[in-house]
This record gives C-alpha cells, structure tokens and sequence, in this order.
C-alpha cells in the first residue's frame, strides 16, 4: 500500500467494499492522478476535508494548488472555475450543498452553458454535492436541483444511485468538454446496503445511457437517485404480493436523457410509472411522459402515473418529511392500479 494515500481510498485495491462517497472519493483521486489539469475548489474541502469528508487527505497528498478552500460565495468560486476551464483545466467544483447553487445559477445559465455555442470553446466544467431528503435537514439542506437545469441547453445533468455508477459516470464527467452538474444524494453517501466491490482496473459508465435494474413483463418504472432502491423494495414487494413483474429503468444521466431506453421498456410492457423525489410540478416525469406519448402512445395499456414529492419546501419535521417524500407504499399503491388497469 501506498502510505501517500490516504488508507481510505485504498479498499478497492484491497478488494473491499466501499460506499458510494467513497467510491466518489476514489473517482476524484484518481482523476487528479492521471490529469494533472484536474484541480477542485469549494467549501471547505481542504483542511477540512469536506462537509461529508469526500475530499479528506486530498490537500495533504495535492497540495493547495489543486484542491483549494473557497469564500463562502458561490456563483464567485463558480465563475473563476469557468475561467480556469477556459485556460485548459479541468475544475470539480463542490457545493458543500446543491441547494445553494442557486448564487451561481447565473454564471451556470448564461455563461457556462452557452460557452461552446457562442464559440468560446469547451468549458470541462464539473460542479457536483449532495442533494435530497429524509434527513431532517429543512429546507435549505434537501432539495433536488436538477429540474432547476434541465431546461437549459448545453448542460448535462448525472444523478448516480449506486457506488459503481457514481465512480465511473464521475470519471466521465471529468473528462467530457461540457459542463456537467452532478447530484449526490446524502442518503446514498454512507448506506450500509449500497457497498460494493469495484473493479481495481479504471473504467467509465458512458454519460447518456440508462440501466435496466431488472426485467419485468407488467409494468415499467423509470426512476433514479434514490428512488431507484425505492422502486426496487416495491417491485420486491408487488412480485411477493401481487404476482406482477416490474422492469425498472436506472436513467443515471438525466440530460442527456436515454430515451430510447424508456421507450423500448414501455413498448415491451404497455404501462409506465415515472417516480421521482423532486417536487411534482415541473419534475422530469412530465417531460418523460411526453416524450413516451409521442413515441409509444399506441403501446400503453393505460395512462402514465407519477409519484413524487409534493409541491412544498421540504419539512424541518421528521413527520411532515415523511409524508412530503414519496414512499416505498406510494409506489405500491400506484404499480398496483396500473398493473390492474
């Protein structure tokens, strides 16, 4: 073992499993280690390590060149990544967490997005940090972001759901040209059940294309983040309870969107749940069921249902934010009504 680095990005190596922070944590190291252009910036990522310790030993092995402590400002810090992609690096910003992106929607929208198309050339621009409910944290710690994005051309949006595909979509991330905003949701970060032992070898998980979780006959549920190990325990469920086979759709990177994917699962089982954590009004499940209502209309056996938040801040109280998310039971509800339709 290599004391240089820090012990705890060293348990794939070693064969051991590892959380999906970590397999992050890995995914940073080792981008750092091959390009020497790779270089971060946020929060507290120093000394400190980081608000979830994603980035812990990383200035003592880099140096403060490349990973670097920022002002409490950032649509500033966002800006001056812009400029540094333009000079031929390669930032990863951290929002210590992605509800204060919003400073920066700005310089993301108007000039970091637009970058390519008004011929400024590309913009290799990584901004990723946690997201999501059902941590108590309020209104200011749990939002999802990503629709915030979606309808701005020139973007790509990632939202991984296990450790693996948070390793290898970040690697891809690093290394596309694009600005690519990347959600971690802080419920995934430490879960026990989601370790797992990655490849020692380097790889990539292509930006763009979904995974099909399971197969099913009956019913597809296109889903990701955490909703995916949601949709997993209801499939189980409806399978145990009901007899009904669930094929569920991983889309992994949300822009760009894996059409042809959901369209091929809902040709093969004529019914369609689209489950998200975001709020309703504006989430991506109506953007998805357009676009299987103008591609498969004459597959469905039955209308396209969603289950998502509901359209409120999140909660501060640990019941309220319960009933705000959806839950395992909502999607049950739904499959079933859809499966009996």
């Amino acid at each position: 073992m290599d004391a240089a680095i820090p012990e705890h990005l060293t348990r794939t190596r070693r064969g051991e499993p590892v959380t999906l922070l970590e397999a992050i944590s890995e995914a940073l190291f080792e981008e750092m280690t091959r390009d020497d252009s790779v270089f971060l910036m946020g929060e507290d990522i120093g000394a400190y390590g980081g608000a979830f310790k994603v980035t812990k030993g990383f200035l003592d092995h880099f140096g403060e060149r490349r990973v670097i402590d920022t002002p409490i400002a950032e649509g500033g810090f966002t800006g001056a990544a812009a400029g540094a992609a333009h000079m031929g690096l390669r930032p990863v910003v951290e929002i210590q967490f992605m509800d204060f992106i919003s400073p920066a929607y700005d310089v993301i929208t108007n000039y970091i997005a637009t970058s390519l198309y008004r011929g400024a050339g590309p913009l290799p621009l990584v901004i990723r940090g946690p997201v999501g409910g059902g941590n108590r944290g309020g209104p200011f710690h749990s939002q999802n972001v990503e629709m915030a994005f979606f309808h701005t051309p020139g973007l790509k949006i990632v939202y991984p759901s296990t450790a693996y595909d948070a390793k290898g979509l970040l690697k891809a991330a690093i290394r596309d040209d694009n600005p690519v905003i990347f959600e971690e949701h802080k419920g995934l970060y430490r879960a026990p059940a989601l370790r797992e032992v990655l490849p020692d070898e380097d790889y990539v998980v292509p930006l763009g294309k979904a995974r099909t979780v399971r197969e099913g006959r009956d019913l597809t549920i296109v889903t990701y983040g955490s909703m995916v190990h949601s949709s997993v325990e209801a499939a189980d469920t409806l399978d145990a309870e009901d007899g009904v086979s669930v094929e569920i759709i991983d889309l992994r990177t949300l822009l760009p969107l894996d059409e042809d994917a959901v369209v091929e699962s809902v040709k093969r089982t004529g019914k369609l749940l689209v489950v998200h954590e975001d709020t309703r009004t504006g989430g991506i499940a109506g953007e998805i069921a357009m676009r299987v209502n103008e591609r498969a209309f004459e597959w469905l056996d039955g209308p396209i249902l969603r289950v998502t938040a509901i359209d409120s801040p999140v909660p501060y109280s640990g019941p309220l934010e319960d009933y705000f998310l959806p839950q395992v039971e909502d999607i049950v509800t739904a499959s079933r009504y859809l499966a009996r339709y």
